[in-house]
């Protein structure tokens, strides 16, 4: 469905373009926008480099362990049915931390390995338990204490004070993590996915 949409914008905005006769102007952002999402990403590469070096670190001395055991309580509430000595327990606090930091791209291997447990608790059924369509509202809605990607982003474009976002990042994130999880909670009520 989605090259479909992607087919169409390609579409309306080479139509548009030809008909306001700013052809050139198109073909000329085509060719930049390439050059910019590269050195974008090479700006961005040594951010994630420093926080995925300490992801390691924290993962290899055991410290993403202890942060596990100490979360475990709150996810075994938060996620119905899942005890603290779950596969799953590790990789959601794992993904968690990623996004604390900001950290999406970083945290979406690491939630794929949640989801993979999650299904395997799951008994292979077809159909999402409610535990996995609360981790991924959780991961799309997840609360971010240092928004590194954007104040990277912000610090690449000039930014006087890249990291001034903090506080609105985190009143925003706080929310839509709120309203994400409660609407999670009452839907799950309505739509049994067990």
């Amino acid at each position: 469905m989605m090259n479909y949409i992607w087919i169409a914008i390609i579409f309306f905005s080479v139509i548009t373009a030809v008909f306001n006769g700013t052809a050139n102007e198109l073909s000329n952002g085509i060719i930049t926008s390439g050059n910019t999402a590269v050195d974008l990403c090479f700006s961005l590469l040594g951010t994630f480099c420093l926080w995925n070096g300490l992801m390691n670190i924290a993962e290899k001395s055991g410290l993403s362990q202890t942060f596990a055991k100490i979360t475990a309580p709150i996810l075994c509430k938060i996620f119905k049915g899942l005890n603290k000595n779950s596969d799953a327990i590790l990789p959601i606090s794992l993904n968690i931390t990623s996004n604390l930091l900001g950290l999406s791209n970083a945290a979406t291997p690491i939630g794929i390995e949640a989801m993979k447990k999650l299904a395997k608790e799951n008994s292979g059924k077809s159909t999402p338990s409610n535990n996995m369509v609360l981790f991924v509202v959780m991961n799309s809605a997840a609360l971010r204490l240092i928004p590194s990607t954007v104040a990277g982003i912000r610090a690449n474009h000039g930014s006087a004070n890249p990291l001034e976002i903090i506080v609105p990042s985190v009143i925003t994130s706080i929310c839509a993590l709120t309203v994400g999880i409660t609407m999670a909670k009452i839907l799950e009520r309505f739509f049994k996915y067990e």
